[in-house]
Order: structure tokens, then sequence, then C-alpha cells
């Protein structure tokens, strides 16, 4: 019986000494998960139920492995993506689903992000108002076209018109003629097709107490060709209280001539035209001090390329257009487990969903028991080295001992040969 005890127990240390290897082996992987190999004795019972006390040996009742948290280290790519709390990605190899905590991804030639396996990160996706739609996760594509223009609908302007002013020297106002205004700013629109419109605002303080002129004009070309609301080319007037503060409605309806501007210029024009938008210069002021632009501005831009991602902590991938825009692209989901040590690895630090896992429960990351992503990172293999090279050497030993226990029984068995 001691040659099967022996042998059990060498089976069984030969295995541990495997496990130990192939967490040494995989120190460096990222998000790999160490093993532990877990015993048990073997008893030997009679067909009525008795037992043999000495029981025969040892054998590998499981090889455990062990999801507790890796480093995170930082990466130089910004679609590295690691995990921080529970969870697994889920992966999409043509509806094959897997799940990992290898965060290394990259895209591929169509604007999908995957591993280095080829398969799909999935996650939730936008619609067309940019908004996340929480459905059934579906494989995560960046857009490469480019994002189509939106013509200015609104601006606002916020200033301080120096009370103390007198009114110009020339009296028909001239753009050109500096003495014919108080003061003057400007501010870039757009139009439907994403073309700059250099809009410029100049102020002119009236014979009327408290109130203001306001003329524009566009690109440099004739004032006639804006109308701030009293008609083109005409001033349009803001009043103010006795306190300073504007008393004149807002906001004005303003229209640009974009026709009669590409014409002055020599231009052709193929944008909507007119150009019509909410002019607001609420919050604006006639105080005793210098004139002064506290802030400007507008709701249009041009059209933009896509610069760069930036993914945050609940997954939700945003992308940074050459336009100063950004945009939702989607958001990356995570899946748990109720018991992840039924999961089957499937290799590549990939494991598969089992009967035994249970089924995965699917969310955006920080909700629930998910943890949060941290991006342009890495999660480094649990592995202790220190620990498993110790664990190294107690195997070692064992696997020594169990082949001393076959030796000690083989000189018995010697001897009981010799006896004459």
């Amino acid at each position: 019986m001691a040659f099967e005890q022996g042998l059990s127990g060498l089976n069984a240390a030969s295995k541990g000494l495997d496990v130990i290897g192939n967490n040494i082996a995989n120190a460096n992987t990222v998000g790999f998960k160490s093993s532990d190999a877990q015993f048990a004795d073997v008893f030997a019972n009679s067909l009525l139920g008795g037992g043999n006390a000495v029981g025969i040996g040892t054998q590998v009742a499981t090889v455990a492995q062990q999801f507790s948290q890796g480093n995170v280290s930082a990466s130089s790519n910004p679609l590295d993506v690691a995990i921080n709390g529970n969870g697994f990605f889920r992966m999409s190899d043509n509806g094959a689903i897997t799940f990992t905590r290898n965060g290394q991804f990259q895209l591929d030639k169509t604007g999908f992000i995957v591993n280095a396996q080829g398969e799909s990160l999935t996650g939730y996706p936008v619609d067309a108002n940019g908004l996340i739609v929480p459905s059934s996760p579906t494989p995560l594509q960046i857009p490469t076209g480019d994002i189509a223009p939106q013509a200015t609908s609104t601006m606002g302007a916020t200033l301080n018109l120096d009370s103390r002013m007198a009114q110009p020297v020339t009296a028909t106002f001239n753009p050109a003629d500096p003495t014919s205004y108080n003061n003057s700013t400007s501010l870039t629109l757009f139009d439907s097709l994403g073309n700059p419109h250099l809009l410029s605002m100049y102020f002119v303080k009236t014979a009327t107490p408290n109130q203001w002129s306001t003329f524009a004009t566009v690109d440099g070309t004739p004032a006639a060709n804006v109308d701030l609301g009293a008609g083109a080319g005409v001033a349009t007037p803001l009043d103010f209280s006795t306190a300073g503060a504007l008393t004149t409605p807002m906001p004005i309806t303003a229209t640009i001539d974009l026709a009669a501007v590409a014409t002055s210029l020599g231009l052709v024009n193929g944008a909507t035209t007119p150009l019509t938008f909410k002019m607001d210069f609420t919050g604006t002021s006639q105080f005793g001090s210098s004139f002064g632009v506290n802030s400007l501005t507008q709701n249009g831009y041009t059209s933009g390329r896509l610069a760069g991602l930036a993914i945050g902590q609940d997954g939700v991938i945003q992308g940074n257009y050459s336009n100063g825009q950004s945009r939702k692209i989607g958001q990356i989901v995570l899946a748990n487990f109720n018991n992840p040590q039924g999961l089957k690895p499937m290799g590549n630090n990939q494991w598969s969903e089992t009967s035994n896992s249970g089924p995965a429960a699917v969310g955006a990351p920080s909700t629930g028991s998910l943890g949060q992503l941290q991006a342009s990172s890495v999660e480094e293999s649990n592995v202790d080295l220190t620990a498993e090279l110790v664990n190294m050497i107690t195997m070692q030993r064992a696997y020594q001992a169990n082949a001393q226990t076959i030796k000690t029984e083989d000189s018995i068995m010697q001897t009981l040969v010799n006896l004459r």
C-alpha cells in the first residue's frame, strides 16, 4: 500500500509543481490570475461501507484560480484599460463570447476595438443624438469619418460699455473710420457648410441718455449685409437703466445675407442663406469703467476629424475632434459572475461561461458590484514571485519525501524477499 500512497504523493506534488511553474511563467502576463493546486486525501471503502482507516494516498481536488486584484501600472497606449475591482471585459469572436481581464486593446482596419487575438470588445452603442443606449452589448467601433459642421444658431456677448464716453466725432457710422464709433469687438460664426465668418460688432454712443447703437459687418463687407433686427444695415439700440443694467429685451433675431457677402468678396455662396441666429446681450452693462468684453460665445463649429480618444472610469469612450468638439462613441461594459471559480480557462487570458460560474451579470463600470476602469493602464499579473518560489521549495520537499516513502517500502520488500 505504501507504494500506492507514495505514487499518489509523487503525482500530486508533480501537479503542484506544474501549477507553480505556470504561475511563475506568467508573472509578466497582463491580466493573468494565479492558480493554487488544492489536494484531498483518498480512502478506499469496501462494498459494505467499511473504510480503511489508514488511507491510500492523496489526489488533486482542483486547480483553483485566484481572482485577486493585480497591480495597475501606466501604459502609453490610450486604448489600454485596466479594471480596478470586480468584473471582466466582454469579448466577441463572431458572436462567441469570452471574458478577460487583459485590457490591452487596439483598433483593427475597420475601426473595431480588438485584442491581440482579433476579438472585439463589446459595450453599449450611442444613438443619433449621441446618448448611450443600454441595450444588448455590441462590438465597439470607432467612427473614422468627419463629423458634420453645425451652423451658428445662438451667440452671446457680455460687455461693459463705458457710460463716460461721448458721442463719436464723426456722426455717420463707417466701419473703416474709427472716429465714427466708440468701441468694437468680433466673433467667428459658422454657416451650414462649416465656413467661418467674422462678425464684427460696433457700438456707438447716441444723444439719447443711456442708449447705444449697435452695428455689425461680416467678413469686412458692407453693414447692409447684416440685419440685427431693425433692418439691413440699420442700427439696433441697446438701452440701459440709470443703474447701468440692460433693459432692451433679449435675444435679438439677427440674419446675415451670405449670398450678398459672397458677392461682395467675389465668391459664390453654397451655404444656406440667410444665416439666422439669436443674438443675446444679457448681462451687458453700462458702468463708469472702461470698455471690456467679459465673454463671447456661439454654438456653431466647422467639420472635424477624430484627433484622440479618452476613456472614463465609467467606461464611456469620448472622441475628441480637430474642431474642438467631443462626442460619445460608446461605453465599455463589464461582466461579473456569482462563482468566478466556475469559469472555464480558454487560454490567451480568457475564460468562458459555464453552468458552475452562473450567467454573466453585464453592466456599466462603477455600477453595482462592478469595478471602475482606468485608461492608459494595464492590470499586471497577481502572481507573487516570492511566495511562488517558497511554494516551489515546499513542493519539491514533498516530492522528495514521497520518493523516500517508495524507497523505504522497496527496502522493506527487499528484506522480505531475502528471508530464508
